[in-house]
């Protein structure tokens, strides 16, 4: 019983290990090897919330880079591998999705909201500015 419990252990500690164990990607020349790293960070993991597929340790992080690995060394360009990661997964897996009519509220959300924080800071400056001294403030 006690083989068995201790077979169990074994097993239920080394399987992460064996996922986590994957071969390292990459490219003998330099520069290609660099894109591929700039391309990993610039993909999201469909798994993870706020994770690029170059620092998830998901199993579709680990498939969607050898899957980069492998257009890149089919001679696809980057654009091409964006796009077609876009076509399977959705918009999603890019982290500055392109500027079209379902990305608008993405892209304007934030200048819009810095305008109105400017707004109402001149505003309080102003109202602030418009009061008049205290003569005394300690009595």
């Amino acid at each position: 019983m006690v083989r068995i419990l201790v077979a169990c252990l074994m097993l239920v500690l080394a399987t992460p290990l064996a996922f986590a164990i994957e071969g390292e990607l990459g490219f003998d020349d330099p520069a290609m090897n660099e894109r591929y790293r700039s391309l990993l960070r610039e993909i999201r993991c469909p798994k993870c919330l706020n994770t690029s597929i170059a620092d998830s340790d998901a199993l579709i992080a680990a498939d969607l880079r050898r899957e980069v690995h492998q257009k890149m060394a089919e001679g696809h360009t980057d654009k091409e591998i964006v796009d077609y990661l876009v076509s399977r997964y959705g918009e999603f897996v890019v982290y500055r999705p392109p500027l079209q009519p379902s990305t608008w509220a993405l892209w304007g959300a934030p200048p819009v909201l810095l305008l109105i924080g400017v707004i109402v800071f001149a505003r309080i400056l102003r109202d602030r500015a418009r009061q008049p001294l205290d003569e005394d403030p300690i009595s």
